[in-house]
């Protein structure tokens, strides 16, 4: 037994001992699931109260998406939640739309299928898409919580694991479990995967990996911190002896991500007859946000932040150094809570590797906009390294702010929902 799971053994024994004899049998004799699935209930309920404030809002505020007489119904479809919707009842284009330029326009081919045709398949009996997207995202978020518990527990002790799981299900990201967007059922995938990798069950990988490549785009990240788990443990294999069996898992699951990570482009390149579709695609949302000037957009690496940085400090009215500058420090945040935060290395490297993976691979793709603290979302398993605090008074804030927060997206993007930059 780990020096952490012994000390969470006398902590709890310390703290039973404490309680009334009845209520200590209680606590002892209710399984896990149970207490992380009250935790997930009255999260949710706090999230539906949000939306119900949400559609007062809507209702009052000119121009919002959703005026008129909006429903939570209209919540979980909203925004990208239609694209995904158009996916699970029409399927994919195969000719694709073409701006006046000649250029391609908006179009499915951004979103990936498992989503989308999973809610068809839930919904089906019920005859209704978007009861199966709320479906699924609900399902998967209850799931997602027992497995960050499970992958907690033995670094952290047990009840910074349920801490862990109250911040996650309670954060500024929560209306993304009653949304019909593919966010929550790509981090199930993600956790089981690196639950696999920690526990060293490398077979399992093989089909989350796929799952995650036609789910969310991003296992480009999860082939990177492959390779780089495989260099730390070639260092270290004295302490930790790695296996030849180890290393062709490693290699072959890399290849692997790799190949679904590319995937969808040669998929989209067939169905289309067009090689480029997906890039074009991805990219024609980009002039939704920046200017071209007439200009035909093109991906280089980290291009996307770099123009995007001096941009959207003029546009908040400061000088055009500020972006870079602040980039760069939060950058340099990041990578420095990664290093050396104390409750961050308590989780074990594969979580941070995957952390410093994905936001590399977030800042050689994506065009930073209003959905950037969405697409965070994957870091979710970083709430261990606050969960771990066991100061009442900081848990207790960390938990005010995490609703406040989602008070605050919520009410943006889907209360007011008025303006290009309140995008999901």
């Amino acid at each position: 037994m780990s020096d952490v799971a012994a000390a969470a053994v006398r902590n709890r024994r310390r703290r039973l001992a404490r309680l009334p004899r009845w209520a200590a049998r209680t606590y002892s004799r209710t399984p896990r699931w149970v207490g992380i699935l009250a935790i997930y209930t009255v999260s949710r309920v706090i999230t539906t109260a949000l939306f119900v404030f949400a559609t007062t809002l809507s209702a009052t505020t000119f121009g919002s998406r959703f005026a008129g007489d909006p429903s939570l119904a209209s919540y979980v479809t909203g925004w990208d939640g239609q694209w995904y919707w158009l996916i699970g009842v029409s399927g994919y284009p195969t000719t694709l739309p073409l701006g006046p330029d000649g250029h391609i326009t908006q179009n499915a081919w951004a979103f990936l299928p498992v989503y989308p045709w999973l809610s068809r398949a839930i919904g089906e009996p019920l005859q209704n898409w978007g009861a199966g997207a709320l479906i699924v995202s609900l399902v998967a978020g209850y799931l997602c919580c027992l497995v960050l518990f499970r992958m907690m527990r033995p670094r952290i002790g047990r009840m910074a694991a349920v801490w862990t799981v109250v911040f996650f299900s309670a954060g500024p990201l929560g209306a993304l479990f009653q949304v019909g967007y593919a966010e929550v059922l790509n981090l199930l995938f993600l956790l089981l995967a690196l639950d696999g990798l920690q526990r060293r069950r490398y077979v399992r990988l093989y089909p989350l990996i796929v799952l995650m490549g036609f789910t969310r785009p991003g296992v480009l990240a999860f082939s990177l911190m492959l390779g780089l788990m495989l260099v730390l443990r070639i260092v270290r294999r004295r302490q930790d002896p790695l296996a030849s069996r180890e290393i062709t898992h490693y290699l072959a699951l890399g290849a692997l991500s790799v190949a679904v990570g590319f995937a969808w482009q040669v998929i989209a390149g067939i169905a289309t007859g067009v090689p480029n579709a997906y890039l074009e695609t991805e990219l024609s949302w980009r002039g939704f946000w920046m200017p071209l000037d007439g200009k035909v957009p093109v991906f280089s690496p980290f291009e996307g932040w770099l123009t995007a940085a001096p941009y959207w400090a003029r546009v908040m009215g400061l000088p055009s150094w500020v972006g870079p500058v602040a980039l760069a420090v939060l950058v340099l945040l990041f990578a420095a809570i990664l290093l050396f935060g104390p409750g961050v290395r308590r989780l074990g490297p594969e979580i941070r590797l995957y952390s410093a993976s994905y936001a590399l691979y977030l800042l050689a793709v994506f065009f930073p906009q209003s959905s950037t603290l969405r697409l965070m979302f994957p870091l979710a398993p970083l709430w261990g390294g606050v969960g771990w605090r066991r100061s009442w008074w900081l848990r207790g804030a960390v938990l005010l702010a995490c609703i406040a927060l989602q008070w605050v997206w919520i009410a943006n993007v889907y209360g007011s929902a008025d303006n290009f930059w309140r995008v999901p």
